[in-house]
């Protein structure tokens, strides 16, 4: 009976001291590894929810700028988006007009998650190092700051989902009459890995690295350094109880996005042609009907870039830059207030301005 009661007395004296070091760890600002762990998987679920829901709200646009990115110049089908949208309506019905985007949100889900979560993390980093610079011991986030932490955040994320980016922008763009039917998300992969090899699914790769340097820094330095401004100046009643409304957030997201898709969009217009490269039926993908076909060689970023501006003018680099610009504002938009809102939800204390 006295062993019994020394037990239970050992365990709850061990209860307590953990009780007492979980609180130590809460006062000195320090989170207890379970609720650390708890914490990332809130936050990359709330990113990934934001990028599944805004993509798949902007998905016909999307699959319509990918179109009219790597259309074929001698046999113009795609020209502008109303047009454009209505010939994928009549030619391949309302499916076409998601088709890929299932690809599309299994690349987005993980990437979106990566870059919300990375960013967090490389602002922190960011900010810590330059605090510890003689005189700025109490500095906040810049914009300049903010633009390095989105920048690292888009490099992660690019090239930790960039497969899966390759292969959706070739299931996109085939139509009912390519000769090449690539039937899912796997069997693309495999038959890419199969007829091309391993590196043929990092093409185009660097110009969406150098593309994403500037896209993903730039929504993040605006949207951010936005909503500080408007929560300090106050304009126009917009602050309503210390709290932004969610119709001035995705104002701060929609200007956000069309700053950074505007300066980063002829590379990606260049990825899109060199992630066709190699592919043996690219030419009657983008022409669909088999007449003007051209091939598709480029030695690298810069050969595509010359070719591209040599033969069909500087305007190339911004084709479907309509349908995209229509597609980043909302997309943007609604992917910054969704992870803010899926964060409060989840109850999650850190916001992504920390």
């Amino acid at each position: 009976m006295a062993s019994e009661d020394v037990k239970t007395s050992e365990a709850a004296v061990s209860r307590i001291v953990n009780l007492a070091e979980e609180a130590k760890l809460a006062r000195e600002g320090v989170k207890a590894p379970s609720h650390a762990l708890l914490s990332v998987c809130k936050s990359l679920v709330a990113g990934g929810v934001a990028g599944g829901v805004s993509r798949t709200a902007v998905a016909p646009l999307e699959r319509l700028k990918i179109l009219l990115q790597v259309q074929n110049p001698h046999t113009i089908k795609y020209n502008g988006t109303i047009q454009g949208l209505k010939y994928i309506w009549k030619s391949e019905g309302f499916r076409g007009l998601f088709k890929g985007n299932g690809t599309n949100c299994a690349r987005i889900v993980p990437n979106s998650a990566v870059k919300f979560y990375s960013y967090e993390q490389a602002s922190k980093g960011i900010l810590l190092l330059y605090r510890q610079q003689p005189g700025n011991e109490n500095a906040e986030l810049t914009p300049l700051l903010r633009l390095g932490a989105g920048a690292c955040a888009g490099i992660i994320a690019m090239s930790a989902t960039y497969p899966m980016d390759m292969v959706r922008g070739r299931l996109t763009v085939q139509t009912e009459k390519s000769h090449r039917q690539y039937r899912g998300i796997f069997h693309a992969l495999s038959t890419v890995l199969r007829e091309e090899g391993a590196r043929a699914l990092y093409k185009g790769w660097l110009p969406s690295v150098i593309g994403v340097i500037p896209y993903v820094g730039l929504n993040f330095a605006v949207y951010e350094s936005l909503k500080d401004w408007l929560m300090k100046a106050k304009p126009f009643g917009l602050v309503e109880d210390s709290e932004l409304s969610v119709t001035t957030r995705l104002a701060c997201g929609a200007a956000a996005g069309t700053v950074g898709q505007t300066v980063a969009y002829p590379l990606d217009v260049i990825r899109r042609r060199m992630q066709m490269v190699g592919w043996k039926d690219a030419a009657s993908v983008v022409t669909g009907d088999g007449r003007g076909k051209a091939p598709l060689e480029y030695t690298g970023m810069v050969d595509a870039f010359r070719k591209t501006v040599r033969h069909e003018g500087f305007g190339a680099l911004y084709k479907g830059l309509v349908p995209n610009s229509v597609k980043v504002v909302p997309s943007i938009a609604i992917a910054f207030v969704t992870y803010e809102m899926v964060k409060d939800i989840l109850g999650v204390e850190m916001r992504i301005s920390d």
